[in-house]
């Protein structure tokens, strides 16, 4: 099943939603304390299979992933609770929104926006990456459509629905998002 997924975060139009960011979301499960086995477990399905379905040009990229986990766990036996669970943090990767007391969506989409906070070499690696899926897309219309979607970010009172998450990258992430807004402005 693996090798299906790197298979899929090897096509060659993911500049970003490429092999990369699994293992960077996975290095920072990894960082992540206080987890039973069970909630490592489902928080690693999630991230393998999150951007396993990835189209720039469609809408549906997070159900079509969920789908896909759903399938290919109940493949491998895993148990339908677990694969329900899956399949729900994917589609919050969607627009980012987790409910109050939701613990695994608020790890799952803060490691999914952990790039936000990255320093700002790494953050300019990851715009231009995000530039390169959406080259289809003519260039006075990826900027306003792009800064739209950065200043959804900026809007909320934290960008990073895990505390320790906020604490750590929050503050960059605002910086960041800011500097590519201005760039994409001028």
């Amino acid at each position: 099943m693996k090798q299906e997924l790197r298979a899929a975060y090897a096509e060659p139009h993911r500049h970003y939603h490429d092999i990369r960011h699994i293992e960077a979301c996975l290095g920072e499960l990894t960082a992540l304390e206080g987890l039973s086995a069970d909630e490592r477990r489902i928080l690693e399905y999630a991230i393998w299979w999150h951007d396993a379905v990835y189209d720039p040009t469609r809408s549906d990229n997070e159900e079509q992933s969920a789908v896909l986990a759903e399938r290919d766990l109940a493949q491998l036996d895993v148990d339908p609770a677990t694969r329900e669970t899956v399949a729900r943090l994917i589609r919050l990767t969607r627009d980012h929104k987790v409910a109050p007391g939701d613990r695994l969506g608020t790890l799952l989409v803060s490691i999914d926006l952990s790039i936000l906070g990255r320093p700002a070499a790494e953050y300019d690696v990851y715009a231009a990456a995000i530039r390169g899926e959406y080259a289809h897309v003519p260039d006075a219309m990826y900027r306003t459509g792009r800064a739209a979607v950065l200043r959804r970010f900026l809007a909320v009172p934290a960008i990073y629905p895990d505390p320790e998450f906020r604490r750590r990258y929050e503050q960059q992430a605002r910086a960041n998002l800011a500097r590519e807004i201005a760039r994409l402005e001028t």
